[in-house]
């Protein structure tokens, strides 16, 4: 009579059928990771939601359907079909920002942790101490590294005979900004007896460099006319209604934080004697 037990070699094998991992293609091959641009159109491998690339949120991407329906995906490995094929997406490697190039208030390019350079014997002269303040404002940061130093002087009156007491020559080269220099004015008659080929004169056609400033910058419309025969400044200042001359101009000169807030004939003038006292060939 057999057994009703059966010997543990008796039994039949079981098949288990294939690896229960085996089907689970995202498991058995590398899958591409692709940076998801703005833009690109995927599917969610899961859900089968397609749409474009519109944003991230923290570890995962936003797609918009062609309707216009967004929807959050997690960034997760093998999550997407691209073109049928899975992929992996991920944010965009942004290569690092180029340094932002520091520009000086004259709009030049500023040279980093360069010392002033010792003065050099050419000069820069302008009339007074606010032409001399307004020009350090914007300009001060390359005189500096060029060692260019800006004397101002008490107007042009006598620049023929201060010219002369420079004594300008081969590395000793002079400009010089003057005020108000248009045709047939006084400030030209001088200008027009300096003759040194070591000389530049250069102006600009305002009465006084006050006017050279934008108007908006200072917050104004425009600057008033003053009378002829009528101190310039202090007409100014009663049409402005300012009492102190002193005053307007502290307001006017913190109003100017670059080369934007001036006007162009000032701009050209000073930057022609800045290369001029600068020439390599001087």
């Amino acid at each position: 009579m057999r057994s009703p037990f059966r010997r543990r070699d008796d039994r039949q094998s079981v098949d288990y059928g294939r690896d229960v991992l085996a089907g689970d293609w995202r498991r058995r091959k590398t899958v591409p990771v692709v940076d998801a641009e703005p833009d690109l159109v995927v599917e969610d491998a899961d859900g089968g939601f397609c749409g474009a690339v519109v944003g991230f949120e923290a570890d995962a991407v936003v797609l918009a359907d062609r309707h216009g329906q967004t929807r959050l995906f997690p960034l997760v490995p093998g999550g997407f079909l691209l073109d049928g094929q899975v992929v992996t997406l991920r944010r965009p490697q942004r290569a690092p920002a180029p340094p932002v190039r520091r520009r000086t208030a004259s709009g030049s390019v500023a040279v980093a942790d360069s010392p002033a350079k010792v003065a050099r014997a050419s000069r820069i002269w302008v009339e007074g101490i606010h032409d001399a303040a307004l020009v350090e404002k914007i300009w001060g940061d390359d005189l500096r590294v060029e060692g260019v130093v800006v004397e101002p002087l008490s107007g042009v009156d006598d620049l023929v005979a201060a010219v002369d007491a420079f004594g300008p020559g081969e590395g000793r080269r002079l400009g010089v900004l003057v005020d108000h220099l248009v045709a047939g004015s006084k400030e030209s008659r001088i200008v027009e007896r300096v003759t040194s080929p070591y000389v530049l004169v250069t102006g600009h056609p305002y009465v006084d460099v006050w006017q050279a400033v934008k108007p908006a910058a200072v917050g104004i419309r425009a600057w008033p006319d003053v009378p002829k025969g009528q101190p310039w400044k202090e007409g100014v200042c009663a049409a402005l209604g300012v009492s102190d001359p002193a005053a307007l101009w502290r307001r006017i000169l913190r109003s100017v934080h670059d080369y934007r807030d001036v006007e162009a004939p000032l701009l050209g003038a000073v930057e022609r004697l800045i290369d001029f006292v600068t020439d390599p060939g001087e």
